[in-house]
């Protein structure tokens, strides 16, 4: 058939990106209030008990985890003690063999102790939270089991490319803050030791990458240190040490020398022993094809897509969804184009607007917003730039979580390796920031989130939502109708083929040829794209889902609730009720959206 995908080689580069910019899962967590909730009155009814014990529970459960890791607490809360959190390691957090071991039944005894609570005694805040935190620990017990088919360093979001820029953007609020990011960095050759263990442990029981990715993390580390002396955490720590207020001149000085010496001595090295030890596996992969090649990687990658998702729809059932929705975005396609032919031609003259750089764009999309969603609440952003030896193992852009208790600061960052001119790079911002990651993010903040929310990883939700208003924000650009409308259909059908492709590769056992064969029924037929992108799909199981499928569960819930609501359906109500419920399984979502669905005054 004759392709619909117009220029699809730059498309592709783009939404590839779009794909994997909010993958810095470290940053998933948030913190609580600055002010003590009043239900721990010690005046308390009798009734009230139950209550008080749950959020005791929750509380202890959030303490524990972001106390782990020294990087999500600064990134959850810029004042730990406004949540009673004085004292703690300064920890990457323990990656060892025995501690993964023991993962397990911790999960089991936590599900364990959350069991031992009347569930009809609790508020319905927190019948939800209850909800969401036995769902969450059913699941990672049963991902346990699939220990060795997880893999934490990944081309585009492994963490030896995203921990960089998270300590790029560590910010010193205090000297404290500058002792702890020492202390951090300085533990990075014994994490990424633990983590070179489990990668031996892996390739030892057959379940290393192939060599075509492990070469490609290789490539990524070996640009990082390219240029040791002039490494960007160098400058980055430069930069913000001298607004750090209280510190003497000398002080700053020997802070940066301090740096400067464990980045050089301690840092650097640490990747070269990773590029070494990455190196010396080449060759144990066993399995260059799917997750579903492996013992048992079916099953794996249904459990794995369910929790990454948050659906209960078989691997079966979502297949045929992605399918009914391509099929219905080609027609629109067609139709617009029986209709105006021109229309191609009328979005590439359209695309040439007045914008002229992301400050703009946010700002249009902000106002543009605001007849579908809820005013935001008074906030920032900063622009950052990925740097240049990042670039190339990093995303177009890509928002980085605000702590709870002061989420007025923002941070988005670009990839100047990009094209940055275009409808897809406004349509990118939409992603990352209006109404996207950065205004969902700090809209649930607002809508008051309980701390242990925080630690729960609903990606289904968050890059469904991105994703959904991506989709949006072609209407948002200013352009003609009908352009807007084969853009938004053309970049949903594109994004689908990518989420087919995924479970044909990694459920349904997929090759080269199979994807050559299925891309080329839709006009793509150039090797290199498609070779480029099975090694995409190839890297990461499950990640096209979580944003395509995701999107699919927004417009279902939409389309539900309209049904439902009638004439008292307000989109902007939706939308409102959505981020009150703040991120979720979306069959939670559904359960309680009536409780959180309310029209607007007049």
């Amino acid at each position: 058939m004759k392709s619909l995908f117009r220029d699809f080689s730059r498309r592709k580069r783009q939404l590839t990106a779009v794909i994997c910019c909010f993958a810095v899962t470290l940053l998933t967590l948030s913190g609580c209030a600055a002010e003590p909730d009043p239900k721990y009155s010690e005046a308390v009814e009798a009734s009230e008990t139950d209550e008080l014990d749950f959020d005791a529970f929750l509380e202890q459960i959030f303490r524990e985890e972001v106390t782990s890791n020294t990087l999500n607490l600064h990134y959850t809360l810029e004042d730990p003690s406004s949540c009673g959190i004085e004292d703690y390691p300064v920890t990457f957090g323990d990656l060892s063999k025995t501690a993964r071991e023991q993962t397990k039944s911790k999960l089991k005894a936590t599900k364990k102790e959350l069991n031992s609570f009347s569930y009809q005694k609790l508020s319905p805040r927190q019948q939800l939270c209850f909800d969401l935190l036995s769902g969450y620990l059913d699941e990672q017990i049963a991902l346990a089991d699939y220990e060795f088919y997880q893999e934490i360093l990944t081309p585009n979001n492994g963490i030896q490319s995203q921990l960089p820029v998270l300590l790029a953007e560590y910010r010193f609020r205090n000297k404290q803050d500058v002792e702890d990011y020492l202390s951090l960095i300085s533990q990075i050759d014994t994490y990424y030791g633990q983590i070179m263990d489990w990668e031996k442990e892996k390739a030892d029981n057959g379940f290393f990458m192939s060599d075509d990715l492990c070469m490609k993390v290789i490539d990524g580390c070996e640009s990082f240190i390219k240029n040791p002396s002039d490494n960007f955490l160098l400058h980055t720590f430069d930069n913000k040490i001298t607004s750090v207020e209280g510190l003497t001149e000398e002080e700053i000085a020997s802070y940066i020398e301090e740096n400067r010496s464990i980045v050089l001595k301690e840092v650097i090295p640490a990747y070269q022993t990773m590029i070494s030890q990455l190196t010396a596996l080449l060759g144990s992969g066993k399995n260059n094809l799917g997750i579903c090649h492996f013992k048992n990687g079916a099953d794996y990658y249904e459990q794995l897509v369910q929790s990454e998702v948050g659906c209960d729809d078989t691997i079966e059932e979502i297949d045929s969804a992605i399918s009914d929705m391509r099929s219905q975005d080609l027609l629109a396609c067609e139709e617009i184009l029986q209709k105006n032919p021109k229309v191609w031609e009328d979005a590439e003259d359209d695309a040439e607007w007045n914008f002229t750089d992301e400050t703009q764009m946010l700002d249009r999309l902000q106002t543009a917003m605001l007849s579908d969603f809820p005013a935001p609440v008074d906030t920032s952003y900063e622009i950052s730039y990925v740097d240049e030896s990042l670039q190339a193992s990093l995303a177009p852009a890509f928002y980085i979580t605000a702590p709870i208790d002061h989420y007025e600061n923002n941070a988005i960052y670009v990839n100047p390796a990009d094209n940055q001119t275009d409808i897809y790079y406004f349509t990118t911002l939409a992603h990352e920031g209006f109404p996207g990651h950065l205004y969902q993010t700090v809209m649930s903040y607002h809508y008051g989130m309980e701390p242990v929310r925080m630690i729960l990883d609903y990606s289904g939700y968050v890059e469904g939502w991105a994703t959904y208003v991506e989709m949006m924000s072609f209407y948002y650009a200013g352009l003609d109708e009908d352009a807007a409308a084969i853009l938004q259909h053309n970049q949903s059908a594109t994004l689908s083929l990518y989420a087919s492709s995924d479970i044909g590769i990694h459920y349904y056992g997929w090759d080269e040829d199979d994807m050559y064969r299925f891309w080329s029924n839709y006009g793509i037929t150039d090797k290199d794209t498609i070779k480029e992108i099975t090694e995409l799909v190839l890297s990461e199981p499950g990640n096209y889902l979580k944003y395509y499928v995701g999107y699919l569960q927004f417009v279902k819930l939409r389309q539900q609730m309209q049904e439902a609501y009638g004439k008292d359906f307000s989109l902007c109500a939706f939308h409102e009720a959505l981020l009150k419920i703040g991120p979720a399984p979306f069959p939670i979502v559904e359960k309680y959206f009536d409780q959180y669905y309310s029209l607007p005054q007049t």
